[in-house]
């Protein structure tokens, strides 16, 4: 029987074939000075974390010092975006440069799930393969856990974590539907049962990996991928870090994060490797409001995670690549995960795959090249299959649709209290004046409005509507017993 990973490195390899002459002259010279060496890629992403929830971006009550470091030696994105505010559909674009929608991945996969990554997807892992690069994964993955839709299926030479979200167990706070949280290592189950103990050690499970992964690939380009599972809750924390923030556990917990983060960086320093890698920090969407003291803030962006609005959607987003990213910098250009793939594929000289991918090249914006502007004429915003808002410029128009609102007093110490539905009806916004969404001005510019429905007429036709799929959507892959 045929692997996937041989059947996915052979369609590269035709993919190569039959793009590679054109593809050459246009990205196969990587922006970087050693002719010897393409570029290492380490990226960092954090489980509901607020766009507020990084010092550089406005914390209260912790600090983050080796993360706005990392500003002040690389670039801060303030306008970075996922395709989806949730953590299944938000990982499978990141590592894809798809809206979830096209390649069939929606929402949050749980233990029940039978559908996974596409082999017929090609990911982040497996362009850098096709170029040399060790790959590894360690923390969660999200597309899949049956064995077909694993990373050692899908790119990486390594993985080390857990295979859905950590509340995904026995002791979800509202759901005790769940069996027992596996710990997955390569493609088997080294863990059958995660205990509250096991969930204190993650973060400092995956920085050590993370670590030793670097020293054991030093000597040639790797992609480490390194996902955290805080701060969704349940939170967990160390010894070493608990108690430490005024804010409580979840202070505590992104203190813990920012601690990872410096150990990563402390390694690319000892092992000579810091002008070499590009470092990407981000969260996967925005904080889960209803658990009060155990979530991150957004502010000043309106609502969170599972909504459309900005705080659900947008992101803390930190880059570092010293001598090729601008120190201590801003760009405030629009930009998002689905980007990251085919920036990936500029620096490494690496074909794009030959499907249809959403993501825009954008190492331009990165790089702080002069007037350096978005490449994305407009951006689209999911829950599920529908389209509920779309982004071009400093405009944002919402469509019609409920959304769930935070009930007031929020939860708190681990338990949630909650949402109230609400609606919204045609609005739209100048987030460069208005980044919280408060003022509609639907009514003052309709042409700004008939702009962004036709660019909506646009992806809906594509990838179609909540009723039927459009002919750009991918299926799932399908697991059979």
């Amino acid at each position: 029987m045929i692997s996937q990973h041989h059947l996915k490195s052979s369609r590269l390899s035709v993919a190569w074939g039959i793009m590679g002459l054109a593809l050459i002259t246009v990205s196969s010279q990587p922006a970087h000075s050693a002719p010897d060496r393409l570029p290492n890629i380490v990226l960092i992403l954090t489980d509901d974390q607020g766009y507020a929830d990084v010092g550089c971006f406005g914390a209260q009550g912790f600090e983050t010092p080796h993360l706005d470091q990392m500003a002040r030696e690389g670039r801060k994105l303030t306008s970075f975006y996922v395709s989806q505010a949730v953590c299944g559909a938000s990982r499978a674009s990141l590592l894809t440069g798809c809206y979830a929608n096209r390649i069939g991945m929606l929402g949050a996969p749980n233990h029940k799930a039978t559908h996974g990554i596409h082999p017929d997807e090609i990911l982040i892992s497996e362009l850098c393969r096709q170029q040399g690069y060790a790959t590894a994964i360690y923390g969660k993955w999200h597309l899949g856990h049956h064995q077909p839709f694993l990373p050692l299926q899908n790119g990486f030479d390594d993985y080390f974590g857990l295979p859905y979200s950590n509340d995904m167990w026995p002791h979800h706070p509202t759901a005790k539907h769940f069996p027992n949280l596996p710990l997955i290592s390569g493609n088997d189950i080294i863990n059958p049962n995660v205990t509250s103990q096991d969930q204190t050690q993650l973060t400092t499970w995956y920085t050590e990996r993370a670590i030793q992964f670097i020293r054991d690939h030093q000597k040639q380009p790797f992609f480490l991928y390194v996902a955290h599972a805080m701060p969704h809750v349940p939170l967990h924390v160390s010894e070493k870090f608990a108690g430490r923030s005024q804010q409580g556990t979840y202070g505590d917990v992104m203190m813990e994060i920012d601690w990872s983060v410096g150990q990563i960086l402390q390694a690319l320093d000892e092992t000579g490797l810091r002008d070499q890698t590009l470092v990407i920090f981000t969260s996967d969407n925005g904080p889960w409001l209803s658990y009060g003291n155990h979530a991150g803030s957004a502010t000043p962006l309106r609502e969170g995670k599972g909504t459309s609005w900005e705080g659900g959607v947008r992101v803390p987003c930190i880059v570092r690549w010293p001598g090729k990213i601008p120190a201590g910098t801003v760009c405030d250009e629009l930009a998002a995960t689905i980007d990251v793939l085919p920036t990936v594929a500029k620096l490494i000289g690496a074909p794009l795959p030959n499907h249809p991918i959403d993501g825009k090249e954008i190492w331009s914006l990165l790089s702080g090249e002069p007037d350096a502007r978005t490449p994305h004429s407009y951006y689209c915003f999911f829950w599920g299959k529908n389209l509920e808002a779309i982004r071009s410029g400093d405009w944002k128009l919402h469509f019609p649709h409920p959304y769930r609102s935070l009930t007031n007093p929020p939860g708190e110490n681990g338990l949630p209290n909650g949402y109230t539905m609400e609606q919204t009806e045609l609005a739209l916004f100048n987030l460069q004046e208005d980044p919280g969404e408060k003022k509609n001005l639907v009514e003052r510019h309709p042409e700004v409005v008939q702009q962004l429905q036709a660019y909506a007429d646009e992806i809906r036709a594509d990838l179609g509507t909540t009723a039927k799929p459009g002919p750009g959507v991918r299926p799932p892959g399908q697991w059979m017993p």
